[in-house]
């Protein structure tokens, strides 16, 4: 698993595997009975990897599998790694708001600029918001940097369990 571009805080990968789709999809589900170190769960061609509930922390990474057809005996399958869906949300709604706040103080001073009054008040919000959205970037920075091992873990559960097909 390679991940070369330092700035992305959800790393995707792509294999091509020379198997149907139907067969590892197939394999992911019969996991769910012959394993018991991650909870893999299945909708459509969609896989999800991730760790049992006592195992997870607020920063715990999932794993997410689309697999799609090349054509009869070869696939190509999409993953995904990245927090809770819950946190995922709350973090890009935080980054949503600080972004609207930067955009509405943008306005105001524009306004006190035409008028040719004090803008100082809303330039110095607009830094504290891109300072915030700076800080959002190195925690989910720091939250992916703790949870690489846990990545690794989950990536070689995938690689067993697509091994594993004859």
């Amino acid at each position: 698993m390679q991940t070369t571009n330092n700035f992305i805080l959800r790393p995707r990968f792509k294999i091509k595997i020379s198997r149907n789709k139907e067969t590892i999809l197939k394999k992911f589900q019969d996991s769910k009975k012959t394993q018991s170190d991650f909870i893999i769960s299945r909708i459509d061609e969609h896989v999800f990897i991730k760790f049992p509930k006592e195992k997870q922390h607020f920063w715990s990474p999932q794993l997410h599998l689309e697999i799609n057809n090349i054509n009869n005996s070869s696939c190509v399958l999409y993953g995904l790694f990245g927090p809770n869906p819950t946190i995922w949300t709350f973090f890009m709604f935080l980054h949503f708001i600080v972004g609207l706040l930067f955009f509405a103080f943008g306005i105001w001073t524009y306004s006190n600029w035409t008028l040719k009054t004090s803008y100082a008040f809303q330039i110095s919000f607009m830094l504290i918001m891109a300072i915030i959205w700076i800080v959002l970037y190195f925690i989910g920075s720091i939250g992916k940097a703790s949870s690489k091992d846990e990545m690794k873990d989950l990536y070689d559960c995938m690689e067993k369990i697509i091994k594993s097909v004859s």
